[in-house]
């Protein structure tokens, strides 16, 4: 499956006459990196063309292990750390930084052919753990269902597991995706599909988003919404420098507006 690797360099030409040109090195959650970060890259190339970004979203657990490795200047991730990946990052001596980013909200998708428009967090842990493999069981079409989720290193596939499954395993039968792209292309094209996407990725062609406990998944009542959620950056401790001035820029009223426009709600409006 093709992953998500977005690169935001200069020319060459124009970099070998600009003296102090920097890259700042992004790895970690495709659910922010995919889209988010890469309009906030291109709006503060704008103000700071001495600045370029190389920009990896193929899921949180990446960005952890880039900030381990040292090929990586932020860690974008949709949950908090692991202890784990905590202690990863400590035995190289890299000291984790967290920055609560902005809250987005996993949405439960179906192919817009599909008549059910509501579920409960039962009838999700019901179908995602396999004990529920038929539509017609939960009065929608007959036809087995197609569960598409994210793969074991996205934060959405922890999130959605203890938010919507009680922590219950996924069902052997779930067909796991690298992003939220394919998770919509496939729902999208599959009439008994049924996924779960960040809101970012919810009006993609083909799919439906339908309720959850009675709720919808509206940016102005994020807290009502039962798989809403944080989403955070982390950087090797206190963040100095260009890394500083694009944080402090994605906190901005410019920024604000790009996190709003790209489908997540800025922390001073949740």
């Amino acid at each position: 499956m093709k992953h998500h690797l977005v690169h935001f360099l200069l020319s060459a030409l124009f970099a070998s006459t600009l003296h102090g040109q920097t890259t700042l090195r992004i790895r970690g959650s495709d659910t922010i990196g995919a889209k988010l970060m890469t309009s906030l890259a291109e709006a503060y190339k704008r103000q700071a063309p001495q600045i370029s970004f190389d920009i990896g979203a193929e899921g949180s657990s990446t960005g952890f292990g880039s900030l381990a490795s040292g090929s990586a200047d932020i860690a974008m991730s949709s949950r908090k750390v692991k202890p784990d990946e905590r202690t990863l990052c400590r035995s190289k001596g890299v000291k984790l930084h967290e920055i609560e980013f902005a809250w987005d909200m996993i949405c439960v998708v179906v192919n817009r052919d599909n008549p059910v428009t509501a579920m409960t967090k039962k009838q999700l842990m019901r179908i995602f753990c396999g004990d529920v493999r038929d539509w017609s069981e939960i009065d929608g079409p007959a036809g087995t269902i197609s569960v598409y989720t994210r793969n074991s290193s996205s934060g959405t596939y922890r999130d959605f597991s203890w938010m919507a499954m009680k922590d219950r395993h996924y069902g052997s039968h779930t067909q796991k995706m690298a992003g939220n792209e394919q998770i919509a292309t496939e729902v999208g094209s599959n009439r008994l599909g049924i996924g779960y996407v960040g809101h970012a990725f919810s009006g993609a062609r083909g799919i439906k988003v339908v309720s959850v406990d009675g709720s919808w998944p509206d940016p102005a009542h994020v807290k009502d919404y039962p798989l809403a959620r944080p989403t955070y950056l982390y950087t090797n401790g206190e963040p100095q420098g260009a890394i500083r001035a694009f944080i402090d820029f994605c906190f901005s009223p410019k920024g604000r507006d790009i996190i709003k426009q790209g489908g997540f709600v800025p922390l001073s409006e949740k």
